[in-house]
């Protein structure tokens, strides 16, 4: 079952939001401040985090970075009300995987997240077939 984390100060969209991707069978934890958030992403593993730009303790760009760097193969997607180009160049250099726009309609939140956990299931088939090629050469080179 693929675990998604969802960071956003507004609890009305905190409830709704983990409520539809529940029904579509992910298991969902939430977190309402940003230090919330890493304390969680520290300690259990996400596959896809949400997090809004506007968090009342920290910055989403900031959380975004500091949980790139603890977790830098989960995907994450930034939600915001407050686009700004700025803001999608810096989420996406960070290490955003998508950039979201509030109000989003539930139908391209699901389809996006399911776009980005596909490839981050191709990522994982990569990386494996490049470990059993390298086992294959090294094993090669004994012989």
């Amino acid at each position: 079952m693929k675990r998604i984390l969802i960071v956003d100060d507004d609890l009305a969209i905190l409830d709704s939001t983990k409520q539809i991707l529940e029904f579509e069978g992910y298991e969902v934890e939430t977190a309402a401040t940003a230090g919330e958030g890493l304390e969680k992403i520290e300690s259990q593993f996400f596959n896809l985090a949400l997090f809004d730009i506007k968090l009342p303790d920290m910055e989403g760009t900031e959380l975004l970075e500091r949980a790139h760097k603890i977790r830098p193969d989960m995907k994450k997607i930034m939600v915001t009300g407050y686009a700004s180009l700025e803001n999608s160049v810096f989420s996406l250099n960070a290490g955003a995987d998508a950039y979201i726009m509030k109000p989003v309609n539930p139908k391209d939140l699901l389809q996006k997240i399911k776009e980005k956990l596909d490839e981050q299931e191709r990522d994982k088939i990569i990386d494996g077939d490049k470990v059993a090629e390298f086992l294959e050469e090294r094993l090669l080179s004994i012989r």
